[in-house]
């Protein structure tokens, strides 16, 4: 009787939707009562919240594109070569709730300690609105790169902001708009002086962070560079053979020193000079550009962003006016709109990967978006003044610090010092220890001293407490009743700065709480993010980011823990590697997994320099060619560069899929040379292709390797693995197929799988020497990022995601990937044609939309089509890209089929527009797509002398009225001007 009942509550749920017709074709027998219980009677499952559309819906879209069933649709995309036809060996899945309090569990494992190791790493306060308005806010967390400026208005002030504040901090002309982390953004520094001046030799100083000096070493050795590591006040640049040096400003023993006289003599002899600097320090610090340095770069962290064991933390890259085309990652800079009004775009993008390949500057395609916004906000919401309180206090902890333990006996090393001492203690080491374990604290532990960095939480208690730890019978209320504590002052010695910062209006006017989160809405209305609409971009995958797999990044114990603390302390993170290494093994067929690249193009490098000391081991160093499909990212053949190879183009066919013939021709010219095959899957043309074993087979047979682009996980998660079908290493884009949200330009995460062979080879750290996969020995890779395990603090966003869905629920995902994408092209192939599809007439998750026809009989280009989107409420699909003049599509499982209704009806509506275009009813030159997007400004203005209506421009269908109204805050962006006119800090402030 229960089960009639349900069934009668079913069909009225049916018909409320209009689609009782569908009741009529369902029997009894078609709605067996296991099923129908599991959707009505079980405990609330979160894969029915995370994949978007309903039962009812899935049925319509199948009958749509011919199918019946999901199996079905299943098995005619995916090649049964590879299908993987057991059930993923994950654990079933647990609930919202379960998951939060498992989690919490977790974190409490985490022992917090406090921390003063210092290294580049120190706690901060994050003002909670910051936290709850930017950290924890959708409308922040789940916008895409700004690609598309007009929509992107808010998060490209925000990181101006932060490219200001670079910029005014350290002295220096340009910024960028962050890079991964302080050690790669020195990496990248070297390098920019090696792409300049050619020189194949670079000198760092020995008191550079260690991290630093071990990113640094693996990027030299395999660029085929010299690096030397000593005295910098010694390095011997007279024979002009050095392209840069290297120094830490304050060092990382804390030491302040006067580098004028070395940079000076580097210049003499054509070497370029970088800084490492701190950026709390550069508030009371002489700044690097006044000794004359070329590149300054360090991380923002302490400006606002928690420890997070690591990361994620927006490193910051700042250089002279004359290096600016040569610097890596992304920049914000001023243009002009349509209307002549100020508009931020990024700026120079032809530096970019997608567009230079393995000629790029880096193979840096992301950034730390969100936290250096953060950081950004962070300066806004204290201004100059609270800035420089902060460093003050700080500074002054560390003076009383250094007094009180010199008075004990202990000796200071440091002349001059900021935030950081260290200690020649008077009594043992170990009763140092002992004493700090019993107060529970941490220090970096030198083998001739102590070393102790305070920070902007410290108290005068946690001082008083140090000096119980060291047996100094003072206290702060007794060293700061002398001013002889103020010695070593700063502001008194050469050292002082005396140049002015922040001065710009927006740093001066939002110290009021009221203010500042008027402000941060303000920048996050301009912005379209998944909170408004879907984002179909292709190859990005704009997923669901739940609100419960991001509350764990929130957690004292994931936030509050220093990267090198001992690793008994974080039991709770340990516990949480090892089981999410367990389960994307399982997804991906692989044996290991290292955390350590903190980016997808990072797991290209890693992987790919893996690679290379496989074949090293096996003394086979001459296997340095890479074959890569010409339609693959950008960051695979830049990444291939920067791994020491030799990048080799492989051919596509007409369908998209790889020349087999000309590959075997290469594979064949090469085999003694190849190193290995890097290859999307399903390609990057949205297509399942048949023959990938057999190129595996082929690659193998010759003794080259196969790194496969995880970019497209999405397609495959518990369908195929690809350590199955002969894959030997891929990177997993956890911003993509695992929910960590894209973050409006990072962060992202991109550890790497591999097979059991090149498990040795996985990154290791100078710090933390344990890579999470067992294997410590000389032949790792060394370090690729700052932290050993990466963006630790954003890795609960996927183990929660895989512990919610199960593995039914992520093959289901994956199968709604497929189902949305092929239900799209299918409702659109009357309008426009798709590029690429299987031999099935199928695509992948993802397909591309072929608009170049539309240029010969309309005038109309990807980019007009592009920017009218945004008059519809959406963002654009991926333009031009992998295709020139085409749209790439992909809807993910997220998305419901009324909103890919929506967005189809978009384009059937902008394809009519065309055909009036095409017909005469639109002109050529002035009509709304060519004119798009529309503001609200313009169409409220008293003159309109457009040859179309207002209604038109900005009311083109009838579900834009009945929605809420996105409106672009700028009218279209003149790129050309912004790079002819290149200006990359805030705009001075126009008049009221």
């Amino acid at each position: 009787m229960l089960y009639i009942f349900g069934l009668t509550k079913y069909t009225r749920l049916l018909n409320r939707h209009n689609i009782f017709q569908h009741v009529r074709k369902l029997t009894l027998s078609n709605l067996r009562k296991e099923k129908f219980d599991k959707l009505f009677l079980q405990k609330d499952e979160f894969q029915i919240r995370h994949i978007g559309p309903r039962q009812y819906e899935q049925l319509e879209m199948l009958e749509t594109i011919g199918f019946k069933n999901l199996e079905e649709l299943t098995n005619a995309a995916v090649p049964e070569k590879i299908l993987y036809k057991e059930e993923l060996k994950i654990e079933q899945p647990v609930t919202e709730y379960e998951l939060l309090k498992r989690i919490t569990q977790i974190s409490e494992k985490n022992d917090v300690w406090r921390s003063y190791i210092g290294m580049g790493y120190n706690n901060c306060c994050t003002p909670h609105t910051i936290m709850r308005n930017m950290f924890e806010n959708p409308g922040w967390t789940t916008q895409y790169t700004p690609y598309q400026p007009e929509i992107s208005q808010g998060r490209l002030e925000g990181l101006l902001n932060y490219q200001t504040m670079i910029c005014d901090l350290t002295g220096m002309e340009v910024a960028n708009a962050s890079l991964l982390d302080e050690s790669t953004a020195a990496a990248e520094a070297l390098a920019l002086a090696h792409r300049s001046n050619k020189k194949k030799k670079l000198f760092v100083s020995n008191k550079v962070h260690p991290q630093t000096i071990g990113v640094i070493a693996t990027r030299a050795t395999s660029l085929g560079l010299n690096l030397e590591i000593g005295d910098v006040f010694r390095a011997e640049t007279s024979g002009k053979d050095i392209a840069g040096i290297l120094f830490q400003y304050p060092d990382t023993t804390g030491s302040i020193y006067d580098f004028e006289d070395v940079v000076k003599k580097a210049h003499a002899d054509g070497t370029l000079v970088c800084a490492a600097a701190d950026l709390l320090a550069l508030a009371i610090l002489k700044p690097p550009s006044e000794f004359g340095v070329d590149v300054c770069v360090g991380t923002s962290q302490r400006f606002g962003i928690p420890l997070g064991y690591g990361g994620p933390h927006a490193g910051f890259f700042s250089c002279r006016q004359k290096l600016v085309r040569l610097m890596p990652g992304r920049m914000i800079g001023v243009t002009k709109d349509s209307n002549g009004q100020d508009a931020y775009r990024l700026a120079l993008q032809t530096r970019e990967q997608h567009i230079r390949r393995d000629k790029a500057t880096s193979n840096i395609c992301t950034a730390q978006a969100l936290l250096a916004n953060m950081s950004a906000m962070y300066a806004v919401y204290h201004g100059p003044e609270g800035i420089k309180n902060i460093a003050n206090r700080v500074h002054f902890l560390t003076l009383i610090l250094a007094k009180g333990l010199e008075q004990a006996g202990n000796k200071v090393v440091n002349k001059y010092f900021f935030d950081t001492i260290k200690i020649l203690p008077v009594v043992p080491q170990k009763i140092i220890k002992k004493n700090a374990i019993a107060f529970k604290v941490n220090f970096r532990y030198y083998e001739d001293g102590v070393g102790i960095s305070l920070d902007e939480t410290t108290t005068e208690q946690d001082v008083n407490d140090i000096f119980n730890i060291f047996s100094a019978d003072t206290n702060v209320e007794e060293i700061s009743k002398k001013d002889t504590y103020l010695d070593r002052n700063l502001s008194k010695s050469y050292f002082a700065r005396s140049t002015p910062y922040l001065q710009h209006p927006v740093f001066n006017s939002h110290q009021s709480e009221t203010r500042i989160v008027r402000y941060m809405k303000s920048l996050e209305n301009k912005d379209v993010s998944l909170v408004h609409s879907m984002i179909p971009l292709g190859s990005c995958t704009m997923k669901l980011n739940s609100t419960t797999e991001m509350m764990p990044c929130s957690l004292r114990g994931f936030t509050d823990i220093h990267p090198f603390v001992p690793i008994e302390q974080t039991k709770g993170y340990q516990q949480l590697f090892t089981e999410l290494e367990y389960d994307l093994c399982a997804i991906t067929g692989y044996d290991n997994i290292s955390f350590q690249p903190n980016s997808g193009a990072q797991g290209e490098y890693a992987g790919l320099r893996a690679i290379q000391r496989y074949h090293e081991s096996n003394e086979n160093n001459n296997r340095q060619v890479c074959l890569i499909p010409i339609s693959a990212h950008g960051t695979n053949p830049a990444s291939a560069q920067m791994a020491g190879m030799q990048v080799k183009p492989i051919l596509v066919q007409k369908d998209g899929s790889v020349d087999i013939v000309h590959l075997t021709e290469m594979i064949d010219k090469y085999r003694e040379t190849l190193s290995c095959l890097m290859i999307t899957y399903p390609s990057t043309n949205g297509v399942f292709e048949e023959t990938i074993a057999d190129i595996c087979a082929m690659v193998h047979e010759v003794g080259g390797q196969v790194y496969l682009d995880g970019a497209n996980m999405n397609a495959q998660v518990g369908l195929c693995r690809p350590g199955d079908y002969g894959s030997d290493v891929s990177h997993l884009n956890l911003h993509k197929t695992f929910c960590i949200p894209h973050g409006g330009g990072g962060p992202g995460m991109g550890p790497i799988g591999v097979k059991r062979h090149l498990a040795p080879f996985l990154p290791s750290h100078p710090v933390i020497n344990r890579s999470g996969n067992g294997h410590n020995n000389v032949k790792q890779t060394g370090a690729v990022s700052a932290a050993p395990f990466g963006s630790s603090a954003i890795l609960p966003i996927s183990w929660a995601y895989i512990k919610m869905m199960g593995p039914n629920g992520l093959k289901k995902a994956t199968q709604i990937a497929i189902l949305n994408a092929n239900y799209m092209s299918k409702k659109l192939e009357k309008y426009y044609k798709t590029l690429y599809k299987g031999k099935t007439g199928l695509v992948a998750h993802e397909f591309i939309l072929d608009v170049r026809d539309f240029k010969k009989t309309a005038n109309i280009e990807a980019v007009d089509i592009a920017k009218r989107l945004m008059d519809y409420g959406f963002h654009a699909p991926t333009m031009s890209w992998p295709v020139s003049g085409t749209l790439m599509i992909e809807p993910t499982e997220s998305e419901d089929k009324k909103e890919l209704d929506r967005f189809c009806d978009a384009l059937i509506h902008i394809r009519q527009e065309i055909d009036d275009i095409e017909s005469g009813k639109l002109d050529i030159v002035r009509n709304p797509l060519k004119m798009a997007p529309h503001t609200q400004e313009q169409v409220i203005s008293s003159t309109w002398n457009r040859p179309y209506s207002r209604e038109l421009a900005v009311y083109p269908a009838p579900f834009v009225k009945r929605s809420k109204k996105i409106w672009p805050s700028v009218g279209r962006i003149d790129d050309t001007y912004g790079d002819k006119n290149l200006f990359c800090t805030c705009p001075p402030v126009a008049p009221d």
